[in-house]
């Protein structure tokens, strides 16, 4: 219920205390999520980021029909090539992965697929950190919505862009990047302004899930649309996808709950007042110099990038490992305080992770053993969701979608990174090469695990406080010092 100063029994503290109430557990009466407009908006966001990452991985799994390896067969046949004997079966040859009659193959090296492979995280640094600032300000279902119809749009010429030739692919690529990067960034801003504190880690958890469910479903449904319709097909499939979506928010979505038509006076009400004046626009200033000496912010940042090279490197180059080495068909099958929920979930996201990527290139060319340690490092990796990729929620409320931009900027990186050490690894096609691919990534994960625990924090920043919750502080503590 809201108290006599317009706060929620829910809402931060006004002087940045917020790490202090159980984040779990609470027995507050609220309205009910089932039905709720906020709810609603979160299932929306998890069609949202599925066509999202169905429009990010599905060059992964198209290159490999994409490619035509007559040209390169004299690699193809040495003795490192096959790390893996063929498994037993009439169908299983290590021929080209064949395309219906008249669909276009090429004669792309390893490296140029790496590149290609990589094109999409180029454009994608440079809109992050625009998209949030702009997000935080104007509010973030234009640009979220606009992100995904633009990259959808470009998909639909990912054909042409590759029959006119590589350098063009490459270009569209980062453009498509270019108009995603200020997805995750506007759903940061939004969650900012309607995400109750006690709610924010099944409602963004909920929403951002979605990215992994569109992974999970767009590699293997990518593999079969090659196979039976042709490659060209998966491109036109999920460039639609994703403006049918973009229809639907159009149409549903508002950025605030003050402005939404359909919204219950209770729900808008309950978020409001447990929100309180961090679900506001942050204006034009910022302070910028506080962002850039924060530690917490920091541990965000290097935690991320740390977490994003192993799931990048499974992201681009899964497809060409599963197909060239281990010779898959691709057409086939407040109990804690905040800051401690996050690095629970984020140490219990990255470790055991860390452990299965390593078992991966030591399961030799057992088929159940590798796709079973593989599952486990995607699905352990996803509980780091509601750890450190939500952290900046916690730190600067009003900030949020400003923050994520930075973090995912940094995040991104590993995106470039991955696929061309990847290729660089895996040059000879050996198994041994690509057991060196998940150490890598093992040790990054490790690492950035470590760096959380120990400068991590859920507390919001004083430099993250409104001049109404400054003010309030300064009261408390003249009342104490009396």
């Amino acid at each position: 219920m809201p108290l006599g100063n317009g706060y929620s029994i829910n809402s931060t503290h006004a002087d940045g205390s917020e790490d202090d109430e159980p984040l779990i557990g609470s027995d507050a009466a609220v309205p009910p999520q089932c039905c709720s407009t906020r709810l609603n908006l979160a299932i929306l966001m998890f069609f949202g980021f599925s066509v999202v990452y169905g429009l990010r991985v599905n060059l992964s799994v198209a290159m490999v029909a994409m490619v035509n390896d007559t040209d390169l067969q004299p690699a193809l046949n040495s003795s490192t090539y096959q790390a893996c004997p063929l498994p037993p079966g009439p169908d299983n040859t290590s021929d080209t992965f064949k395309q219906p009659e008249g669909v276009p193959q090429y004669p792309w090296d390893s490296e140029t697929q790496g590149w290609l492979l990589g094109a999409f995280f180029f454009g994608y640094l440079c809109t992050q950190i625009p998209g949030g600032y702009l997000s935080g300000h104007y509010g973030g279902s234009i640009f979220l919505g606009l992100g995904v119809l633009c990259t959808a749009g470009l998909t639909l010429l990912t054909p042409l862009a590759a029959q006119l030739g590589s350098g063009w692919l490459f270009a569209l690529r980062a453009l498509e990047g270019f108009g995603e990067g200020v997805t995750f960034p506007a759903m940061m801003a939004m969650w900012a302004r309607w995400a109750p504190p006690l709610e924010r880690s099944r409602l963004m958890t909920l929403s951002g899930s979605g990215a992994n469910f569109g992974a999970f479903l767009a590699l293997p449904l990518t593999g079969f649309i090659c196979q039976t319709l042709g490659w060209p097909a998966v491109f036109y499939i999920c460039g639609g996808a994703g403006c049918l979506w973009a229809l639907f928010w159009f149409l549903l979505v508002s950025d605030d709950p003050r402005t939404h038509r359909r919204i219950s006076e209770e729900e808008r009400d309950y978020i409001i007042n447990s929100i309180g004046p961090q679900g506001t626009g942050h204006g034009w200033s910022m302070p910028f110099l506080s962002m850039l000496l924060s530690v917490p912010l920091w541990a965000i940042i290097v935690t991320q990038m740390c977490s994003n090279y192993s799931y990048y490197t499974l992201l681009t180059s899964l497809p060409t490992y599963m197909n060239k080495i281990m010779h898959f068909d691709l057409k086939s099958r407040k109990v804690f305080s905040i800051t401690n929920v996050r690095k629970i979930f984020t140490l219990t996201g990255l470790l055991p992770g860390a452990a299965c990527l390593v078992a991966v290139g030591y399961a030799g060319c057992s088929h159940i053993l590798t796709v079973t340690f593989l599952t486990l490092t995607s699905t352990i990796g996803g509980t780091s969701a509601s750890g450190v990729f939500i952290n900046q929620i916690d730190i600067a409320p009003r900030y949020a979608g400003f923050l994520l931009g930075i973090t995912n900027t940094f995040g991104t990186i590993p995106g470039v990174v991955a696929p061309i050490v990847t290729g660089y690894f895996t040059e000879d096609h050996t198994l041994a090469g690509w057991r060196k691919v998940f150490w890598v990534a093992a040790a990054i994960n490790v690492g950035g695990a470590l760096f959380y625990t120990i400068f991590g924090s859920g507390k919001i920043q004083p430099w993250a406080l409104t001049e109404e919750e400054r003010a309030e502080a300064e009261k408390r503590r003249r009342s104490i010092s009396t």
